[in-house]
């Protein structure tokens, strides 16, 4: 499926994979991007539910995850807004990069490499005469 754009997020949706945890990784990974700001208002659950063609119940579940981890917050006839915290932003983008370096390594130790092997090529692939892009 193509790419959706639902107020300030942008979607790509896999209708072979779980739909819930799609919504919530795609949301956690816009507010830990500042893709969408502190403070922002989230659309509706039924907006979101209405324009991905999901099940209400669907995004209702990721909208309670995100409240859970922090980064959102109900208000009372207003909807759902991203936390205006800064530190709890900062907290879960760093919870989640130890997760990703977490999943990485496992996945680099089941290759049989060696911390070595491991810096070698991040060395290889990264280039700080481009500011520190990927090539």
């Amino acid at each position: 499926m193509e790419d959706q754009q639902v107020g300030p997020l942008r979607f790509h949706i896999d209708f072979s994979q779980p739909l819930y945890e799609q919504i919530l990784d795609q949301v956690r990974s816009a507010i830990a991007k500042g893709e969408i700001g502190l403070g922002d208002k989230m659309p509706s659950v039924r907006e979101l539910a209405q324009e991905l063609r999901v099940n209400p119940n669907t995004v209702m579940r990721a909208y309670q995850e995100l409240e859970r981890d922090g980064l959102t917050e109900k208000r009372r006839g207003q909807g759902t807004f991203v936390t205006s915290s800064p530190e709890h932003v900062r907290s879960f983008r760093t919870a989640l990069a130890a997760k990703y370096i977490d999943n990485f390594m496992d996945q680099m130790e089941s290759l049989g490499l060696t911390w070595n092997d491991i810096q070698s090529y991040i060395e290889q692939k990264y280039d700080p005469e481009e500011g520190g892009s990927m090539r």
